[in-house]
């Protein structure tokens, strides 16, 4: 494993790998500031007038995405343009992790800033961008994850340490949530997820040290330690869909805890023996 990025992100989230560019982006949700990364030319750090909490590709041009103040539509100069509020009643309420379906529909969770209420639902956009609320209840929302065929989703509530599987039909209605998977403290918190080629889940652990990926029957098949306290999000990438790359977060590390960790808050590359799957860009 390699930090293929040392930003230092106080919390960095959202890796998503762009096909079309060959290029990764994530986040800094407590910034402003957008990262992009490629083997040929490193990192660019990208200023924000908004802070993003999520961004996709979108099928038009630009991309697509979600931050402190619903959805938003950001163009090829990376200028955001609000598209609507979901939640905008709820001040204390934000967007956080968000990923498009195996149909192109865009899919994003939100929660309560202070990480105490359990005021976060989960939305789907269509490809007019409307929005529909397809579960609630959550005090940390990450993921989701969409199964190799689109008919399953995963989706997690981490303050509570639980990652949900819904089944999905081919309009994108979610069958009531069942628990897939349980964690304990010592395991640490389950945060941002993937799926590989296998149909394999991967998951990041923030406190845990690792990424795990766990069978479609909730089995754990590998554990990839990882430098620092907190890996907040995995994604496939590169040009063969080979490595996954860690997102990680500095956010609340003690003076001595960093001193530990100089990496902390970088993004993470590993090639963990198995390929990903290419993402689709958002349809709306």
């Amino acid at each position: 494993m390699r930090c293929a990025a040392n930003v230092g992100a106080i919390l960095g989230e959202g890796p998503c790998w762009v096909v079309r560019e060959q290029s990764l982006f994530w986040t800094d949700i407590n910034q402003p500031c957008l990262f992009r990364w490629n083997e040929a030319e490193g990192v660019t750090r990208l200023p924000m007038t908004e802070r993003i909490c999520s961004i996709v590709p979108r099928a038009s041009g630009g991309y697509f995405g979600a931050g402190y103040n619903g959805l938003l539509a950001i163009d090829a100069k990376f200028v955001a343009t609000p598209v609507g509020n979901p939640e905008a009643d709820l001040t204390d309420n934000r967007f956080n992790d968000g990923k498009v379906d195996r149909a192109g529909r865009f899919w994003a969770g939100t929660m309560d800033s202070k990480e105490v209420h359990p005021s976060g639902t989960l939305y789907r956009v269509d490809f007019d961008l409307s929005w529909k609320a397809i579960d609630t209840g959550y005090r940390v929302t990450n993921g989701p994850a969409f199964s190799v065929d689109g008919r399953t989703m995963y989706h997690t509530d981490s303050a509570m340490q639980k990652v949900y599987r819904f089944a999905i039909d081919a309009e994108g209605n979610a069958a009531e949530r069942e628990t897939f998977l349980q964690f304990s403290h010592h395991d640490g918190y389950p945060d941002g997820m993937t799926i590989d080629a296998e149909d394999c889940l991967w998951i990041a652990f923030w406190d845990g040290w690792c990424i795990r990926r766990f069978s479609p029957d909730g089995k754990l098949l590998a554990e990839i330690p990882v430098p620092v306290a907190r890996p907040t999000s995995v994604a496939f990438g590169g040009a063969q869909l080979d490595q996954i790359f860690i997102s990680t977060a500095s956010r609340d590390l003690t003076e001595a805890e960093l001193a530990g960790q100089a990496n902390a808050g970088g993004l993470f590359t590993v090639r963990p023996g198995v390929r990903g799957v290419a993402e689709l860009p958002f349809a709306g």
